[in-house]
This record gives structure tokens, C-alpha cells and sequence, in this order.
């Protein structure tokens, strides 16, 4: 009998072993998936960001043509990361739209003007009470936005270079 309580730690450090490897090997899909899509945007008119850009409503959206809404901060480093990409969506013609989160405009200002402005209006949501009715849990999330006001994709976190083929085709499937 005392033979087999040797084996026991052996045994048991075997298991932990095979449930570490198997995670390893075929870890669990954290991928969190919008309630939003499908749906309209939520209701709201913002105020402009900076003087040199409008506001944002709702209305904005539903001008026939899909586009990107950005949400972001200046005090969000990711959403500095980001600016190259979101420079290149723009050369490809893709008309984005930006809500600021609890941010003031002097340091919208210095922002947009240390990492480009790719925006073609900026609503300021100082409350941050569109980026809850959206399902936004941080900065910087992007959204897919038809023609017609219904939110089509959401890409949570910093676009990456890798990211903007994905986008691309996301409008596309948006028209």
C-alpha cells in the first residue's frame, strides 16, 4: 500500500501537466462578441471635439455611404499607436468619424495635431454616455457603420497594420 502513495505526487503533477499543455495547445476563445450588431445606433447629438471640425449626431450615419466611428481619447495610448492606420483608412477613402471621450479640446487640440486628424467631424462625449450606449468598454474601439445607421462590426482595441484589409472588407460587406 505504501508503494502506491509514492506514485501519488507523480500522478497528480501528470494531470496538472496535461490540463497546462492542453491549454496551452487549444486555449479557450475570449473573443467578445457585440450585442449591438445588427442593431441602430443609439440616439445622440454631441458636440464638436475642435473648432475646426463639426459635431456628431446620429443623423450623420444615415447619409447612404458605410464609415468608421472611432472612439478615442488624447490621453489614450493606444489610441496614439493607432494614427497610422487610421491615416491609411483615410487614403483609401474611408470617411471616419470620431467620438472623444472625456477629453477637453485644448488637449483634442494638441492631439490631432501631434498624431494627425483623420476625422471628418468629432463629437465630444464628455460623460462618456455614448460610448456606454454603444457597448464601448474602452478607448480605442472602432466601428463598422452602414449607410443606413446599423452598426455592422465592432473591432475592439488599437487597429493594427494587420487590421486594415479586415476593415476594408467590412465596409465593403457594409454598401
Amino acid at each position: 500500500m505504501s508503494r502506491w502513495l509514492l506514485w501519488v505526487p507523480l500522478a497528480l503533477f501528470g494531470l496538472f501537466f496535461v490540463i497546462f499543455a492542453t491549454g496551452i495547445m487549444k486555449p479557450a476563445d475570449r473573443t467578445i462578441e457585440s450585442r449591438m450588431i445588427g442593431k441602430p445606433l443609439p440616439a445622440f447629438v454631441l458636440p464638436a471635439g475642435v473648432p475646426e471640425r463639426p459635431g456628431l449626431s446620429t443623423a450623420d450615419f444615415r447619409r447612404g455611404e458605410p464609415r468608421l466611428l472611432n472612439i478615442f481619447a488624447s490621453w489614450c495610448v493606444p489610441c496614439a499607436a493607432e494614427a497610422p492606420q487610421l491615416a491609411a483608412l483615410k487614403e483609401a477613402g474611408v470617411q471616419i468619424e470620431g467620438v472623444a471621450i472625456r477629453d477637453s479640446r485644448e488637449d483634442l487640440t494638441r492631439f490631432l495635431g501631434r498624431w494627425g486628424n483623420p476625422y471628418a467631424r468629432i463629437g465630444s462625449d464628455v460623460d462618456s454616455s455614448v460610448q456606454i450606449a454603444l457597448g464601448s468598454s474602452g478607448v480605442p474601439e472602432t466601428f463598422v457603420i452602414d449607410g443606413k445607421g446599423l452598426i455592422a462590426y465592432q473591432h475592439i482595441g488599437e487597429i493594427r497594420k494587420e487590421d486594415v484589409p479586415m476593415l476594408l472588407e467590412k465596409l465593403r460587406e457594409a454598401r
